[in-house]
Formats: C-alpha cells, sequence, structure tokens
C-alpha cells in the first residue's frame, strides 16, 4: 500500500515530534506538531458514523506521539481517522527541503495538451477551470459530491472508472484518495498515463515515497505557521480551501527528482 510506505518515508521527520494542537471541522481539519508545522486535511463526512461522539478520541490527541498519530492514516478505524493521520504526515512533510516543480505555462510542472483526454478523481472547481479549456476530453468523478446530488458539472459515476481511466493521458488524483483507501486500485486502471498527479491538501508529499508508484507528481500545500490561529479558527468554522487560501504555499513536486 502506498501509505504505508509514505509512513515509512515520513518516519525521520516525526521521530521525536508531539502533536501540539488539532482542530476538527466540517470540511478540514488541522494538526499542528510541536516544532510548529502545521498540516491540513479534508473530513469525508459522508462516510463518517451518526450520533454525538463520532469521533471521541480528539482530547486525546494533544501531546501523542506523532508517529504513533500518523499511524492512523494506516490503521485508522474510520475516515476521520485516518485524516488526522494524514494531517500528521502533512505537517511533517514541511521539514523536507523539496523543490518546486511549477513554472508558467504548465500547471503541476505538466504539459497539457489538445489532444489530451483528462481522468480526475475528485472535483477542485478550480482546477477543472484551468484544465478543461486546454483538453480534448475531462471525465470527472466525485463521490460525495455524486452522492449529495450537487449542482455544477457533470460527473462520471464511479464505477465507470475501470472503463475510462484506462483511456487517459493525464489522471489527476484527489489526496482524499489515500484517506479512503481508494488510491492503490485507481493507480491499477492508470495503464496509459503519462503523468499521474495527486493533488489537494491531504495529498502526503513525500515523493520518494512514490518511486515505485505510478504518480509522477504531488501537489499538496505547505501552511503558514505564523497564521496557526487563522487557520484553525476558519476550520473550526467550517470554512473551506478557498477560505485558507491567503496562508497556503503551493507546492508541486515531481516524484523522480529524488531518483
Amino acid at each position: 500500500m502506498i501509505i504505508e510506505s509514505v509512513l515509512r518515508s515520513a518516519r525521520p521527520y516525526l521521530q521525536g515530534r508531539k502533536v501540539k494542537d488539532v482542530v476538527i471541522g466540517l470540511s478540514l481539519l488541522a494538526a499542528e506538531l510541536d516544532n510548529g508545522y502545521i498540516g491540513v486535511s479534508y473530513v469525508l463526512r459522508e462516510g463518517l458514523k451518526g450520533g454525538c461522539s463520532a469521533f471521541p478520541y480528539g482530547q486525546q490527541l494533544i501531546g501523542e506521539d506523532a508517529t504513533d498519530i500518523a499511524a492512523w492514516a494506516v490503521n485508522g478505524s474510520d475516515h476521520l481517522q485516518r485524516a488526522v493521520g494524514t494531517a500528521v504526515l502533512a505537517a511533517a512533510s514541511r521539514a523536507q527541503k523539496l523543490k518546486d516543480s511549477e513554472v508558467p505555462g504548465r500547471p503541476f510542472g505538466i504539459e497539457l495538451r489538445e489532444s489530451d483526454t483528462v481522468g480526475m478523481i475528485g472535483h477542485i472547481s478550480p482546477v477543472v477551470k484551468m484544465i478543461r479549456p486546454q483538453v480534448k476530453e475531462l471525465y470527472l468523478f466525485d463521490e460525495g459530491k455524486s452522492k449529495c446530488g450537487r449542482d455544477g458539472d457533470p460527473l462520471f459515476p464511479v464505477e465507470e472508472q475501470p472503463r475510462l481511466l484506462p483511456a487517459c493521458d493525464i489522471v489527476i488524483l484527489s489526496g482524499t484518495t489515500v484517506i479512503n483507501g481508494s488510491v492503490d486500485e485507481l493507480l491499477k486502471f492508470c495503464s496509459c498515463a503519462r503523468e499521474v498527479v495527486m493533488i489537494g491538501a491531504s495529498t502526503p508529499i513525500f515523493p520518494d515515497a512514490f518511486l515505485k508508484s505510478k504518480v509522477s507528481v504531488l501537489a499538496g500545500s505547505w501552511w503558514k505557521s505564523e497564521h496557526k490561529e487563522d487557520i484553525f479558527k476558519i476550520i473550526s468554522l467550517a470554512g473551506g480551501m478557498r477560505d485558507l487560501g491567503p496562508y497556503a504555499i503551493k507546492k508541486s513536486v515531481k516524484v523522480h527528482s529524488l531518483a
């Protein structure tokens, strides 16, 4: 599993670290380590249990060993535990020195061609608006939004992924595929893709963990630690990624850059 490889790569940056603070909102959550680094992850709320104690572990997190909580990304009992583990991994990734691959005219550092067919798992509206005019076809999947029945860009049924993704020249995967455990299966369908990009705040930016995978670019976010109070406040008030934009440090990293 890719997430197991991520956890192995992250261990040197988790060693000796503690979880200093956590906030869990309606759409996002964040974790802060004792070195001030912050990680943000999505809350896949459509997969959570009902009741007033959907997450009874929250008050136990503060002061815990970061390695132990990051392991929830692998062995968490539900989407929320795995999301907390993913946020801790995202925070730890900030300790690396990574070269950014994005350049003008090449989003995420990749080439988009007019003849390209692109598959996108996870609806991120700004990315859809950027990509759609530049390519021939865009297959857009989002299980959560399909269940909610929201209006907007037309979505393909997730059942069509095994048929459509092998025809794609580029595949863009949301980092939430790590949280819900679908990433390994989805990558099997990317047989003809020349680029596979993982995007979003939940993306664990540890390039060496993906060297044996089909993922070619990791496009996530680091966070401005000096604005921790603002970040946590927005998340606590059910804010989304658009609200957090001023505090994000967008990061696109080529996986093969470490090879």
